[in-house]
């Protein structure tokens, strides 16, 4: 064999060598491209589904912070409904029928809006909530007494509508207090 011959051969056995070579090579590449665009797709869904968790968080603090300013702005119509005919009925003055539904619309007011809050949570705020429509309630519930006493020449228990006042006012500030602090919360949970 001689020198061309030889020559021949190696750059034959180099060519298969390149060919051979070049087909494992393009498998790989092939397999690898298939990983990396499963890897890419599956970074894009975390992406997705991470977009899409912090817009509904978002939309749950919003959601919170509504029901939570509709609670305060029931609280604060009952509130002044209360201090409008309290110095009446300390007066002697009977509570119309008109006054009297504008007060029970506004305690409805209160639980209505108490029912909502309890949708967005968080627990603990359903709980204050809960409270201050109960004591609210029960300041509702006391005022209404202490009228019929004095329109029926009893002595009303006014002691127990200032405790009720106070009550309603405690809850009030400690819900107030909480619900600030949920809302300001950069960390607060959805659930």
């Amino acid at each position: 064999m001689g020198d061309s011959t030889a020559t021949v051969l190696a750059g034959g056995i180099g060519l298969i060598a390149a060919v051979i070579g070049a087909v494992i090579a393009g498998r790989y590449a092939e397999r690898g491209a298939k990983v990396g665009g499963r890897k890419a797709v599956e970074a894009a869904l975390a992406q997705v589904h991470g977009e899409a968790a912090a817009e509904h968080w978002q939309w749950v603090r919003s959601q919170r912070y509504q029901s939570f300013a509709a609670l305060l702005a029931a609280y604060t119509a009952l509130d002044e409904v209360l201090a409008r005919i309290t110095p009446g009925v300390r007066g002697g003055a009977p509570l119309d029928v008109a006054t009297r539904d504008e007060l029970r619309r506004a305690a409805l007011g209160l639980q209505d809006r108490t029912s909502l809050l309890a949708l967005w949570g968080p627990d603990e705020a359903r709980v204050l909530a809960y409270g201050l429509t109960r004591k609210a309630v029960a300041a509702v519930s006391s005022i209404l007494q202490v009228e019929r006493a004095v329109s029926e020449g009893r002595s009303p228990d006014w002691a127990s509508y200032e405790q009720a006042g106070s009550d309603m006012t405690d809850a009030y500030a400690a819900f107030l207090q909480r619900a600030g602090e949920i809302i300001r919360d950069p960390m607060q949970t959805v659930s």
